[in-house]
């Protein structure tokens, strides 16, 4: 079985499509760890909805996407772990087919099926909704159930993560020295690849993204999200001596 975690900030509307899909869309009995990183009375009502079927991770305070991973995954009983944005949709039988997937060593990612065209090569572009409200759970269960295939292959490097418990936290898990979310993801990838992991892709398994399905901001709000976007880049140079670069085709990080 798998441990799943899925942080999630004020999003309930995703947070509810993405909770239904986990649970009904799951051939065994997972375990589910929603992380709240703060806004807990925003959430309330879908997590009372889904609360016989979850584990329910309260941070109170807002403590970042990096620091709600990391406890989410450290409060995983299962060694193989799925990290799983709150805007994610969950195909049916996501578990019986990322196991069939799963290969010791490796960091896997599922495929992804967003709305729009992505710089991610790989990912299947078909609009099947664009919000929660014009998503229709069983088509998208159908079109996977098409498209699925059994392939691996060299291109992961982007979420979903499926991996090891161990493997994770072996190569130190998310880098909470940063002041944002932005390229945390990149830096957790090359990790992984320089500590000698496998950086695969399935397509056995296809996720639906929303994409930029958020909070509405304040114009301040968004300044501010403009000058921590180009901190957590600035803080990747000093880390690492160069700009986080990101190749095309296999989508490897490595410097």
């Amino acid at each position: 079985m798998i441990s799943v975690i899925i942080p999630t900030y004020k999003e309930p509307e995703v947070l509810d499509i993405c909770l239904k899909s986990a649970i009904d869309g799951q051939t065994y009995n997972n375990q589910i760890i929603v992380v709240v990183d703060g806004f807990y009375e925003v959430n309330r009502e879908v997590l009372d909805k889904y609360k016989d079927h979850i584990q329910i991770l309260d941070l109170e305070e807002n403590a970042g996407l990096c620091r709600a991973t990391n406890l989410g995954v450290y409060n995983a009983e299962f060694d193989k772990i799925l990290i799983v944005n709150d805007d994610n949709v969950f195909p049916k039988h996501w578990d019986k087919k990322l196991i069939e997937s799963y290969r010791e060593g490796a960091c896997i990612t599922p495929n992804q099926i967003e709305p729009s065209p992505s710089m991610f090569r790989q990912f299947k572009i078909e609009n099947l909704g664009r919000d929660p409200l014009t998503f229709d759970l069983n088509a998208f269960w159908t079109y996977e159930e098409k498209i699925k295939e059994h392939r691996l292959e060299p291109s992961g490097s982007t979420l979903p993560i499926f991996m090891s418990k161990t493997d994770y936290l072996r190569v130190g898990g998310w880098d909470e020295s940063y002041p944002g979310a932005w390229v945390v993801d990149w830096d957790f990838f090359l990790k992984c690849a320089l500590s000698g992991m496998k950086m695969l892709r399935t397509y056995a398994c296809h996720f639906y993204h929303f994409v930029s399905v958020g909070t509405e901001a304040t114009p301040e709000e968004k300044q501010n999200k403009v000058i921590k976007e180009q901190a957590c880049h600035e803080y990747f140079k000093y880390k690492w001596g160069q700009y986080a670069k990101h190749n095309p085709i296999n989508n490897s990080k490595l410097l």
